[in-house]
C-alpha cells in the first residue's frame, strides 16, 4: 500500500439515523457523496464520529458493506476497529470484510488504562491479526489513557503494517516527538481539527476530520492548501470556519457536527442514547455562524 493515499484530509464519517433510530442509508449515501464531492481524500467509517459503540455487530457489517459500495472506488476507505479486550478485538478482525479496505483505525484501549507496556503489547497483537494497515488512534480525552510518543514510535518501528497514528491527545509538544522520532514513511495525522494547520506546519501529514463532514470544500481547502505548503494561506483560509469547528465540539461530538448537518439539511438530528441532540442555544449558535460566514 502506498501510505500517501492516507494523507491530508480523511472524514470521520457520521451514521444518521431516522426517527425510529434505524440508519437512514439514503442519508448514509448522500453524506459519503457530500464529502467526497467536497474534496475529501479518503473515507473513515466506523470511528468515534459514527456512534459505532451504539451500533449492533450487524449493523456494523452493514456499514462496511454499504460504503465500500457507495464509495466504489473514487477514495480509498478506513475503517473503525478497536476495542479494550485484545482478544476479541484480534478475533473480530478475523471475521470483518476488509477486502477493498485501505487500513484499519484502532483506538487505544479505553477504561482499563493500560499501561504502555500493555499499550504496546495489545498493539502488537492487533497489528499481527489485522490482514490490512494499521493507523494507531490516540484519544485520551475519551479513553482515559494517552500513548507517548515513545510508545508510539516503538510501535510504528516494530510493525511495519502499522503506518500512521491519528493524535488527539492535544499535546502539540507530543506529537512533534512523533514526527521527530518515528520512521520517515509513518504518517502523523491530526486527531483535532483546530490543530491541524499547526500540527502540518510541523511536518505532519494530514488530519481525519470531523468537520469536514459538514464544511467538506472549505475544510479540506484548507488541508490542500497545508499539504502544499501554503501554510499563511491554511490559516487565512481557515480562520472564518474556526468558530464554528469549536462550536461543533461544545457540546460532544457528534453531537455538534449533526446539529450543523441539520441546518445544512444534509440528515436528520437523531443520535442514539446515551448522546442527545444540542440545545436550542447551540444550534442557534450555529445558525449564526453558518450564515454570518457563508458556511453553506
Amino acid at each position: 500500500m502506498k501510505k500517501h493515499k492516507l494523507s491530508g484530509c480523511g472524514a470521520a464519517m457520521i451514521t444518521p439515523f431516522k426517527a425510529d433510530m434505524e440508519i437512514d442509508w439514503e442519508r448514509l449515501g448522500s453524506m459519503l457523496d457530500y464529502v467526497i464531492d467536497g474534496g475529501t481524500d479518503y473515507i473513515v467509517a466506523l470511528g468515534t464520529t459514527a456512534e459505532t459503540p451504539t451500533l449492533t455487530k450487524e449493523e456494523k457489517r452493514d456499514v462496511i458493506r454499504f460504503v465500500k459500495e457507495r464509495v466504489a472506488g473514487r477514495v480509498p476507505i478506513v475503517v473503525g476497529a478497536g476495542g479494550n479486550n485484545t482478544l476479541a478485538l484480534t478475533r473480530e478482525l478475523q471475521e470483518m470484510e476488509l477486502d477493498g479496505v485501505e487500513a484499519i483505525l484502532s483506538v487505544t484501549p479505553y477504561y482499563n488504562k493500560p499501561s504502555q507496556e500493555g499499550l504496546y503489547r495489545h498493539f502488537e497483537a492487533v497489528a499481527k491479526a489485522s490482514p490490512v494497515p494499521v493507523i494507531l488512534y490516540n484519544v485520551p480525552g475519551r479513553t482515559g489513557v494517552n500513548m507517548s510518543a515513545d510508545t508510539t514510535c516503538r510501535l510504528a518501528s516494530d510493525f511495519d503494517n502499522i503506518i500512521a497514528v491519528k493524535e488527539a491527545s492535544g499535546k502539540i509538544d507530543q506529537i512533534e516527538q512523533i514526527i521527530k522520532n518515528c520512521p520517515k514513511d509513518f504518517l502523523v495525522l491530526s486527531g483535532d481539527d483546530g490543530m491541524t494547520v499547526d500540527v502540518m506546519r510541523r511536518g505532519g501529514d494530514g488530519v481525519i476530520s470531523v468537520a469536514v463532514n459538514a464544511f467538506p470544500k472549505r475544510f479540506s481547502h484548507v488541508v490542500y492548501l497545508s499539504k502544499q505548503g501554503l501554510f499563511d494561506r491554511a490559516e487565512e483560509a481557515y480562520a472564518p470556519l474556526h468558530e464554528a469547528v469549536c462550536a461543533l465540539f461544545e457540546q460532544g461530538n457528534p453531537v455538534g457536527v449533526k446539529a450543523a448537518l441539520t441546518i445544512l439539511n444534509q440528515i436528520e438530528n437523531n443520535l442514539r442514547l446515551p448522546l442527545v441532540p444540542a440545545t436550542d442555544l447551540l444550534m442557534k449558535k450555529l445558525e449564526r455562524l453558518i450564515r454570518e460566514y457563508e458556511l453553506c
